[in-house]
């Protein structure tokens, strides 16, 4: 199917989109293409203006700086699986991207595109959410950073203003005693996430002093697992203690939804599974760190 006929503009920088932003109301921003597109060829989009932001040199590269990463909004998901500073100081990221899609989605899928699009099955959402990261945006009244765990609000919907451009994602590098890791249950064509899991967990002489878990791809959007943090932090590292906290999962999981791939009750019952397997993993880099 074909897209309804729209104006297509490509901006030279962040001031040049933006101004183009204000020039068409209504129109979308085209970073990797591989989110709007398409949307747009099965008419669930219909712009009458596409503004292609995908080479303004400004919004791409990866760099660290007073423990922050700092990843511009068209670095691709490949970039970001390879990146030696993700790797090692947002685990969770590299693996995410790395699970996105194919190779062509990766090559030309970027990170940007991937948050802004908002999808409920998105990998990176949930990443960042557990991570703490920050999203940076930009508009008429200028920078604003917007916390990850209010960025998402809904399927397909974000904090992000109609005017604003997001121009990077910012996450706390990793400190010594701290480990993060996602789980996945990938949908075998699509790759999308069935259900995924992301954990940050820090911890002090064996035990977790501090632990961030975040789901997605069963809810509307991604979102922290309070009640299994709770359960978890200040207890000493074990099969027992992680068990207890996963145990709590169903109490941070009141609208599952459900689809023809699998019902609601499957993926309630399945999810305390991957969020093990975050929680452990995350657990177990923190102790080599």
């Amino acid at each position: 199917m074909y897209s309804p006929d729209f104006d297509y503009f490509r901006a030279r920088s962040i001031h040049d989109a933006q101004q183009m932003l204000a020039s068409h109301p209504g129109a979308k921003l085209l970073a990797g293409g591989h989110s709007l597109i398409p949307l747009m060829k099965l008419r669930l989009a219909a712009p009458s203006a596409v503004i292609d932001i995908g080479r303004i040199p400004e919004l791409r590269g990866i760099s660290t700086a007073d423990g922050i990463i700092r990843i511009g909004a068209l670095t691709t998901h490949a970039e970001l699986a390879g990146s030696a500073d993700l790797q090692h100081g947002a685990a969770a990221l590299a693996e995410a991207a790395a699970q996105v899609g194919d190779p062509a989605v990766r090559n030309r899928g970027t990170i940007g595109g991937n948050v802004a699009h908002a999808d409920p099955a998105s990998d990176l959402p949930i990443v960042l959410v557990a991570l703490g990261g920050q999203l940076v945006v930009v508009g008429p009244r200028g920078e604003r950073t917007i916390n990850a765990a209010d960025f998402f609000t809904g399927i397909m919907t974000t904090a992000i203003g109609e005017d604003e451009i997001l121009a990077a994602v910012q996450v706390p590098a990793a400190k010594s005693g701290q480990g993060s890791a996602y789980a996945k249950f990938s949908h075998p064509a699509s790759r999308y996430a069935v259900i995924g899991s992301a954990a940050l967990i820090t911890v002090n002489g064996g035990a977790c002093s501090a632990v961030s878990a975040a789901i997605g791809g069963l809810v509307t959007h991604a979102r922290r697992l309070k009640s299994v943090e709770a359960k978890l932090t200040g207890q000493q590292i074990s099969d027992t203690s992680v068990a207890a906290a996963v145990a709590e999962v169903s109490t941070d999981l009141s609208d599952v939804m459900g689809d023809i791939y699998a019902s609601a009750e499957y993926r309630r019952e399945v999810a305390p599974v991957y969020v093990k397997r975050a929680l452990q993993e995350a657990a177990a880099r923190a102790a080599r760190s």
